[in-house]
């Protein structure tokens, strides 16, 4: 068994005071031990494992110098019940597959978070009878893993369900306590004035339980976004929310205020490049702020015309790139340079025709990844929906894929 936390050789305990770097270890699978500063948490982009075509985790260390990962995302099993999941259908109980992952990172000196919710699917705090019951869940993925940091991603539509919520919050203040050193991140849905009502609930049942996490993080995207003004504008406000919310100052709202940024093209046409991510980065290190990251890794990467570049996909940004450019401004973060030999970007490609899937019915029955047509763009299902129009609803079962 993993042990959350282990104790430090006289000698790497003296470097690490002089350095005042917090820090937790882990034992991996050979036996060696890997230590990281709470900035590598912080600095943590999102990748799936199992799912969107998951990119090799080694190759983006050795390319970016890049140690952390924020695996994604644990879930309920989609038939109900209070254990813990990936995606919904895979048993952390009986993972192999993202224990792999985890091993090969750490046998190169990194380390992984784990985010839990996300947006769609069934979450813990809704099927679990109380934050106890939701805590101990999670303490089977710290446990299993032997985990130094987790995510809480709390968004539509579970956000919308003031139970739920409670059990989240609470069950984040149970592993705060009984996992001494554990990073805990609270990720949320960001609006041009930080963050919209749900959001805002969700911080004052924080308040009412008592609970501080390292950080409240802001996803400004999906929300009439374009480009870094408006997103480092969003920032500022959402530090005022946290200051009369908490009763904090600037200073200290800005030490618990994260950054969770969508890189290249976003769910809603809106388009995030490089140059943005260097404004924003700029942002959160001249006001010390406590994380920055994106979503995702499985989308730090140039689409080809077979990737149907200029919608929005889960396996490339459909801007031009290079491979994991977007990555070495999470390094950046860390404090830590990334290699500079680059290639130029090759111009984005023009997208290729794509043909209708089969027209949308309103009485079909549609499960995740099912695609249907409609006003002439394809659309693919997120979750289980009937009778729900495509586009009807930004935040809706329905993904755009593009005209067709």
């Amino acid at each position: 068994m993993r042990t959350l936390r282990a104790c430090l050789g006289a000698a790497a305990a003296v470097a690490l005071a002089a350095t005042g770097t917090t820090a937790l270890v882990t034992t991996d699978a050979s036996g060696a031990t890997t230590a990281l500063s709470n900035r590598w948490y912080a600095a943590a982009p999102y990748l799936m494992p199992l799912d969107n075509d998951p990119p090799d985790a080694a190759a983006i260390m050795d390319a970016t110098g890049l140690k952390a990962f924020q695996l994604a995302f644990v879930l309920a099993p989609n038939g109900g019940g209070c254990s813990p999941t990936w995606g919904g259908t895979a048993p952390v109980s009986s993972d192999t597959a993202v224990r792999s992952v985890i091993d090969t990172v750490r046998a190169k000196g990194g380390d992984v978070s784990v985010s839990i919710g996300g947006y769609g699917g069934t979450k813990l705090g809704q099927t679990c009878a109380d934050a106890s019951a939701t805590a101990a869940a999670y303490q089977q993925v710290i446990t299993t893993y032997g985990l130094h940091a987790i995510d809480f991603d709390l968004e539509e539509p579970e956000y919308e369900n003031t139970a739920a919520i409670r059990n989240e919050i609470g069950a984040a203040k149970i592993l705060q306590q009984n996992n001494p050193g554990l990073y805990v991140s609270v990720t949320t849905a960001g609006t041009a004035d930080g963050t919209g009502w749900f959001g805002k609930q969700m911080l004052l049942e924080a308040k009412s339980q008592g609970f501080t996490p390292n950080n409240f993080s802001i996803m400004p995207f999906d929300g009439g976004f374009s480009g870094a003004a408006s997103q480092t504008a969003a920032l500022t406000n959402f530090n005022s929310i946290l200051q009369s919310t908490f009763g904090w100052d600037q200073a200290t709202a800005y030490a618990h205020e994260g950054f969770s940024g969508m890189n290249g093209r976003s769910d809603s046409g809106e388009y995030f490049s490089q140059a943005d991510f260097q404004t924003v980065l700029d942002y959160a290190t001249s006001h010390h702020m406590d994380r920055f990251t994106f979503w995702s890794l499985n989308r730090d990467r140039q689409c080809t015309p077979a990737d149907n570049g200029g919608r929005t996909s889960g396996t490339c940004s459909s801007v031009a790139q290079n491979s994991w450019d977007f990555a070495r401004y999470s390094v950046q973060f860390a404090g830590v340079t990334p290699p500079t030999t680059t290639p130029t970007p090759t111009p984005t490609p023009t997208p290729t025709p794509t043909s209708c899937k089969t027209a949308w019915s309103a009485t079909a029955v549609y499960v995740k990844d099912d695609e249907a047509s409609y006003g002439g763009h394809n659309w693919k299902a997120k979750w289980w929906t009937q009778n729900e129009v495509p586009g009807a609803s930004e935040w809706g079962p329905w993904l755009d894929e593009g005209a067709c």
